[in-house]
């Protein structure tokens, strides 16, 4: 197995007064003839003369006695321009001269503004020699809980990273090694199963698909668990194909470009992990990942194949590329027999979730309505985008193919993300509380906070539900 790099963290924020800081003012644009009265005539008409007017994300920097800056103005802007952004602080990260810069910010704002400085932060320079990231710090009040924001911006951190891997350096067996170096950082277990006797016995849909990976490339069924076995159970499942080719039903070029992302849920779930052990929250947690490899060989998987999953179903392939609900169907079932008390799975699953809601609103579906009030509830509070939807029982005669229990790929094209969600909820019956999230798992182009590349979608919102079901 190979090793991975040295899991990654975010940047600390310096807590309390710091000597050499520089004060960074956020500006609100009802709050700008207040905040240009606070200055001395010579800095008010500096500000003015550069045309600073709060809009948000505009920099104003103001020079001290020596000509250096020595006062920042970060442009606020007004309710409805702050609710079409996020994280916009991230912005002055990196655009500010090198050093210390204290946050003077309405305490309401202070928590969104240090976590887009440290998301903002996060870099993936894992292949890029010499690239050295600026050495500019935030200081905050000591009244604001820096150390959940680092422990926040550490999940993410990891979530990103594993998703910017390329697929080269984190097929399934790199995954269980990302999963067993955290578990040792935060003092978990970590158990895999692999080998095709063990995975075909026991995970019949799991070896399905990733019985045509090359040697180094197996499948497995990653299950780390922590915490007190008698605290409530809450267990996370993701989505972890390592690249998915589409098999037999070969994806297009241009849509395998970013198919290292496909392994996304398994990168959610480990991020939204660390996050609920770094915080100690009181739970049994168990995370489960099923890996693969959906690749192509004389021993793919076939359009038309009857497979049998873990819980005893019979599904029908019809499309080789809709693989990732049949390695979670498994994961699933498996979690299921345990009766948890919160079962969330993650996936980038569909393609119709995003024709749907685009890439940067995943939806989630639930049957619990106090899980989905709190989930949508967290999801403004922390501004971490999320939307419900429906599991339609109209739908569900959509994944009744006659001659098997399930259809992995109804035809039509219509209703893609709510039949997906019908068919993994069909492996759990016992869990008091299950959600499904199906993410996109990237960020198109850099945005504050948000660099291009791998993404936490809902890990986030998940994790405010859970600390507020579980206070540490």
């Amino acid at each position: 197995m190979t090793d991975p790099a040295p899991l990654p963290r975010a940047d600390r924020l310096v807590v309390g007064e710091a000597s050499d800081a520089r004060p960074l003012r956020l500006v609100a644009a009802d709050g700008l003839d207040r905040a240009l009265g606070a200055l001395d005539p010579a800095q008010r008409a500096w500000v003015e003369a550069t045309g600073f007017r709060a809009r948000l994300g505009q920099l104003c920097l103001v020079p001290g006695p020596g000509g250096a800056p020595g006062l920042a103005l970060f442009g606020h802007g007004d309710a409805a321009a702050r609710a079409r952004s996020r994280f916009d602080l991230g912005r002055a990260a990196a655009e500010l001269p090198e050093g210390t810069w204290r946050l003077e910010a309405p305490e309401e704002h202070q928590a969104e503004a240090a976590l887009g400085w440290l998301l903002s932060r996060t870099r993936f320079d894992r292949y890029r020699k010499g690239a050295e990231a600026k050495d500019v710090r935030l200081a905050v009040p000591e009244t604001l809980d820096a150390e959940r924001l680092h422990r926040i911006a550490d999940g993410v951190a990891l979530t990103r990273w594993l998703i910017d891997t390329p697929a080269n350096d984190m097929g399934p067996a790199e995954i269980e090694a990302a999963a067993r170096a955290l578990a040792a950082e935060q003092g978990a277990e970590v158990s895999s199963i692999v080998g095709d006797a063990l995975l075909e016995a026991n995970f019949p849909l799991v070896h399905a698909v990733g019985r045509a990976a090359a040697p180094g490339r197996e499948p497995r069924v990653i299950d780390l668990t922590w915490g007190d076995p008698d605290a409530p159970k809450v267990t996370l499942v993701g989505k972890g194909i390592a690249f998915d080719t589409g098999g037999l039903n070969l994806k297009p070029g241009a849509s395998m470009g970013l198919m290292k992302k496909d392994m996304g849920g398994a990168a959610n779930v480990l991020g939204l992990a660390r996050m609920v052990m770094a915080q100690g929250l009181p739970v049994r947690l168990r995370v489960l990942v099923a890996s693969a490899e959906n690749a192509v060989s004389s021993a793919s998987f076939r359009p038309g194949d009857i497979l049998t999953s873990r819980k005893g179903l019979t599904v029908e392939i019809n499309n080789t590329d809709a693989e990732g609900r049949l390695v979670l169907a498994d994961a699933l079932a498996l979690a299921d027999e345990e009766s948890p008390d919160v079962l969330l799975c993650w996936a980038t699953l569909t393609g119709a979730a995003r024709v749907a809601l685009g890439p940067e609103l995943p939806p989630f579906f639930t049957d619990d309505q106090i899980l989905a009030m709190e989930l949508t509830d967290a999801s403004h509070r922390v501004r971490d985008p999320l939307w419900r939807m429906p599991f339609w029982p109209g739908y569900e005669e959509k994944i009744e193919p006659g001659i098997a229990d399930l259809d992995n790929a109804p035809s039509g094209g219509m209703a893609g993300a709510i039949t997906a969600a019908l068919f993994l909820r069909r492996f759990v019956e016992n869990a008091r509380a299950f959600a499904h999230f199906d993410i996109y798992g990237w960020t198109q182009s850099t945005r504050p906070g948000r660099p291009k590349g791998g993404e936490a979608m809902g890990a986030r919102a998940a994790f405010a539900v859970l600390s507020d079901r579980h206070k540490a």
